[in-house]
């Protein structure tokens, strides 16, 4: 039977428990979906060591020796296995907690042990090793290298570890051999120099060497990153095709409020994307832009500077926030550069009155509103435009593909599309996540902006930043404490908000504080913002809910408490909040002194630089793609099962060319060499959610 169709309850050593286990855990229905579940690392069987000779707790070792003593203490749940192993020259601890009827010993029996040794009380030793006697040791067991697999807890208590995987994985080998569908056209094969599909899973399962494992891995990390690429870009090609509002008009909203308006001059970054917005806006095609703008760079005025576009050729523009606290800042900013212009600004959040909602909603609907700035409370059913021409969201990765598609829907044809980050977003992954947008850079501060100077402390110095602080309290500037806690944890060694909170009224009793965090009623949180904002209290204290959207020139310094607790990121999207007036502002990094040589990598790039796309590059190498933007994102749209973008770059842009090829010359994919991509992109898209769905 062929692998693809073969269900995974008929392999041998699976049955109908185990498959049901292994649906749930890994998603593997067939022989084939098991074949694609590929070891996450190898273990080099032919090397023995001493116990004398082991290191460090993070690889597999082999040991040849015998079982000195072995018993068994405690009773109940609480009961476990001790044994002494011998090399013949040292001794080491084994110990099983798990499943320990069914482990038999014997003493004086030479046996090959295999396991990860795990550091306690200053000694080395084994948790649940393997442990088979010499005389039963297969040849393969001790020959080139063995495939390690993730498993989950429910698998191991099912007996269905990495071993056992490899056993019913061997077991698939015969059928394996005979050959799997190709995926890939020859023509590439050949010209890249890649392994086709049945030789690299052989290879990635049972590799002879490691140049042909390296080979194996290159081939199927290719055949991922290109099938993603090859639908973002598709997706793209079909866009191009898509009508538009076409927008050619520059009139009078947009020449007043540039001429008479214009706070500052635009820099040569904001003007070179404005450029290429309006080259979109005018093409008649429906714009998909991607806004990518460091913290301060000057995204909101370009935004603005659209909308007025937008304005000028008869349509209303919608701005979206993901917080109240962000919306409200738009709405005021935005009302600022517009003061004394005839253009209307308003305003849509949850806490926008039923009155007021009535009056807004006729008023849209009769053109009356230029710009609506809100939250999810755009999407209401009841909120439609009279024409809505442009949509610009900010901070886009905190909407769902289905809540952003409800825009779309306001109008008989999708409007205009520009999706805004603060967040710099590495290549690769905007390659991915982004990878059906075109996108645009503001890589430029506004002059006289002075780089934030980023200093890392102990917590054990807070009094010395407490000091310091005072002193910039008293030169008139206010300050940000921003705590990963709001209420204290016994579990965790950290500061939270509430106690941080008492702490500061204590230390700083001349001064007034205001505090501010996601659990409070949103008209609260608003009250505490708009005292810090008019200069009433000068310090906020706060959690990451004011990363991002808070603007107070005033502000020039920002604590961050246990700064370790953050990613690089949310660190400097917090660092975003100060340096935005012409004042010298400062960025405090306050950590345990015990730390992980990760955590410290943090905190010296953090010092070390300003630069954002920096920064995100170093976060993806450190934290992986699952993890940036500060807060958990649920890893991304699509599954990597072996590429990664932190460390497969030019493999992602040799992808995405190859991609990119094919549909210059076929965007349909109806060329007969290309069906083969056409029935795979149709089978993935049965199994994989829409990858980046923006429109």
């Amino acid at each position: 039977m062929e692998l693809a169709l073969q269900d995974i309850t008929y392999c041998k050593g699976v049955g109908t428990k185990r498959a049901d286990i292994l649906r749930k855990e890994l998603g593997v229905s067939t022989a084939l979906d098991l074949l694609h579940h590929y070891p996450y690392r190898y273990i080099d069987r032919s090397r023995f060591i001493r116990i004398a000779d082991i290191e460090d707790e993070e690889t597999f070792v082999q040991i040849k020796g015998e079982i000195v003593e072995y018993h068994t203490i405690g009773i109940g749940r609480g009961q476990r296995l001790s044994a002494i192993f011998s090399d013949g020259q040292s001794t080491i601890e084994l110990v099983w907690f798990r499943s320990i009827q069914y482990i038999k010993l014997e003493p004086h029996v030479p046996y090959l042990l295999f396991g990860k040794p795990s550091l306690f009380n200053h000694r080395y030793n084994f948790a649940h090793p393997e442990l088979t006697p010499l005389a039963k040791v297969k040849p393969e067991m001790t020959q080139g290298l063995m495939p390690v697999y993730n498993t989950t807890e429910r698998m191991k208590s099912a007996r269905l570890d990495s071993k056992a995987l490899y056993t019913v994985i061997s077991a698939l080998r015969p059928q394996l051999e005979q050959g799997v569908p190709e995926t890939i056209g020859m023509d590439i094969l050949q010209s890249l120099h890649l392994m086709g599909l049945t030789e690299a899973l052989l290879n990635i399962h049972f590799p002879p060497d490691t140049r042909a494992m390296v080979k194996a891995r290159e081939r199927l990390k290719f055949e991922e990153l290109f099938f993603i690429q090859l639908q973002l870009l598709r997706r793209m090609k079909r866009r191009e095709l898509n009508d538009g509002f076409c927008m050619p008009l520059v009139g009078r909203a947009f020449n007043n409020f540039y001429r008479n308006c214009l706070p500052f001059p635009l820099t040569g970054a904001q003007k070179r994307v404005m450029h290429e917005i309006q080259d979109d806006l005018k093409s008649g095609r429906q714009m998909n832009r991607l806004l990518q703008g460091d913290v301060g760079s000057g995204k909101t005025l370009v935004a603005l500077l659209c909308a007025l576009l937008a304005t000028d050729n008869g349509y209303q523009t919608c701005i979206m926030a993901p917080t109240e606290i962000l919306a409200n800042q738009h709405l005021q900013t935005v009302s600022e550069f517009l003061r004394g212009t005839d253009v209307r600004v308003e305003l849509l959040t949850g806490s926008t009155t039923k009155r007021q909602r009535e009056t807004l909603h006729a008023d849209l609907r009769a053109g009356a509103i230029n710009i609506l700035i809100g939250t999810h409370a755009l999407l209401e059913d009841e909120v439609q435009f009279a024409n809505l021409g442009l949509c610009i969201i900010d901070e886009q990765h905190r909407f769902g593909v289905a809540q952003r598609a409800k825009l779309w829907a306001k109008n008989i044809r999708p409007p205009h599309i520009l999706v805004m980050t603060a967040t710099p977003i590495p290549r690769t992954l905007a390659m991915t996540v982004y990878g059906d947008l075109h996108v645009s850079v503001i890589d430029e501060l506004p002059p006289g902006r002075k780089p934030v100077q980023t200093l890392h402390y102990s917590l054990l110095r807070r009094q010395s930043v407490y000091q310091f602080v005072r002193q910039q309290i008293q030169l008139g500037r206010q300050v940000y404490f921003v705590y990963p806690l709001i209420k204290e944890n016994e579990k965790l060694d950290l500061k939270d908000l509430q106690n941080g909170y008492n702490e500061l009224c204590d230390a700083f009793p001349d001064c007034r504080l205001s505090m501010i965090h996601g659990q409070m009623k949103a008209q609260d949180k608003d009250l505490q913002m708009q005292r810090f904002l008019s200069g009433e209290t000068q310090i906020l204290v706060a959690t990451t809910v004011i990363e991002v959207g808070v603007n107070v020139p005033n502000a020039s310094v920002m604590v961050i408490m246990n700064a370790e607790r953050f990613g690089l990121s949310q660190l400097h999207q917090l660092r975003g909040r100060v340096g935005r007036g012409a004042e010298q502002s400062y960025c405090l990094l306050l950590t345990n002194v015990e730390l992980t040589s990760d955590t410290r990598k943090r905190m010296d790039i953090m010092v070390a630089t300003n630069d954002g796309f920096r920064i995100a590059e170093a976060d993806l190498q450190l934290r992986g793609p699952g993890d940036l933007e500060g807060t958990q994102q649920s890893g991304l749209p699509f599954d990597l099962k072996i590429a990664s973008l932190a460390t497969d770059g030019q493999l992602l842009s040799l992808a995405r060319r190859t991609a990119q090829q094919i549909l210059d010359s076929d965007p349909l994919l109806e060329d007969e060499r290309n069906r083969i991509y056409k029935r795979r992109l149709d089978l993935l898209r049965q199994t994989v959610a829409n990858w980046s769905e923006i429109s």
